[in-house]
């Protein structure tokens, strides 16, 4: 008997149809101006890191180097679904081709992917930082971040290989309207003209072990970190370390609070709505918040800002 998840993938479908947000042309001229003005902000917001990072040399160290790698991800996360999600606003059609839809669902969830991976490597460095302080020098190199940091990148695009390949295997038939903004899993899996239960349980058990395990290993991480931090007998001291872990966190805090409520609580009877609201949360508003928190909250940054903007008014 012929396996129903390993039909012909399209049928009679070469496009989808993104309908994402409805509403009257004034609705959507309005949404279009607030994306783009969020989007230019999140990209000039992530740029000023990455060349405060590689122009102060203060900051070439481990913790900067993986921050300066962390905001170019969330430059390409963010530019993987909102130009699109712009273009459709002032679109009649909201058409996106077969391949350009899972092009898509391939880079924006394995830049998902990879960002977990490098708030893991980031935790992790400031558990070394902190905990192991006198073998740090030995333990965390600039050579092994930047392995470390490539690992984060390689892993990140090979492990959604396998969801996208099983999602694209099936059969569409004739439905290809995705009451969403992006190309996402769960609205592309209910648009299968059949039951696709090995599907839908890889996808689900793939997502929960990704989540799941990397969110554990930040946690343990900042638990023993804080842990370490108590005993630091200078108020000073423990006021520095809480400023930078803090910044992690609240960044952790905000992309796994709603990934999880996304892809790991049962939100397939949540209305269409309340799915988009939740992606555009983790998808467009974190990338534009972590510049903030980190820039806000960290003084080495701040200054090196400051040096940067000194540097482009003299030019």
């Amino acid at each position: 008997m012929k396996n129903p998840d390993r039909n012909n993938h399209s049928g009679s479908v070469n496009e989808f149809v993104l309908l994402g947000f409805p509403g009257p042309w004034e609705i959507q001229i309005f949404l279009f101006s607030l994306f783009s003005v969020t989007y230019i902000l999140t990209l000039i917001g992530n740029m000023s890191i990455i060349c405060a990072v590689s122009l102060d040399q203060r900051l070439h160290t481990p913790m900067y180097i993986l921050l300066a790698n962390f905001s170019f991800l969330e430059i390409w996360y963010v530019t993987s679904t909102v130009p699109n999600m712009l273009v459709n606003f002032l679109s009649e059609t909201k058409i996106i081709s077969f391949t350009g839809c899972f092009l898509q669902f391939y880079f924006f969830f394995s830049m998902g992917t990879t960002e977990t991976f490098f708030l893991s490597a980031m935790a992790y460095d400031r558990y070394l930082a902190i905990c192991q302080p006198l073998h740090y020098p030995i333990l965390m190199t600039l050579q092994k971040c930047l392995r470390m940091a490539a690992c984060c990148w390689v892993c990140g695009f090979l492990c959604y290989l396998l969801p996208v390949y099983l999602i694209s295997r099936l059969p569409f038939c004739n439905r290809n309207a995705i009451d969403h903004f992006i190309c996402d899993p769960g609205p592309l899996i209910g648009l299968s003209c059949v039951p696709a239960p090995v599907t839908e349980i890889t996808c689900a058990v793939f997502n929960s072990v990704l989540i799941f395990s990397t969110f554990l290993f930040i946690t343990t991480s900042y638990i023993l970190v804080l842990k370490a931090v108590l005993k630091v007998p200078s108020a000073e001291g423990r006021h520095k370390t809480f400023s930078t872990c803090g910044s992690h966190l609240a960044v952790v805090s905000l992309f796994y609070g709603s990934i999880m409520v996304m892809y790991v609580s049962p939100t397939s009877g949540n209305p269409a709505g309340i799915q988009k609201i939740v992606t555009l949360f983790y998808s467009v508003l974190t990338p534009l918040f972590n510049p903030l928190i980190y820039s806000l909250r960290n003084k080495e940054m701040k200054k090196a800002l400051k040096k940067v903007l000194k540097s482009m008014k003299f030019d």
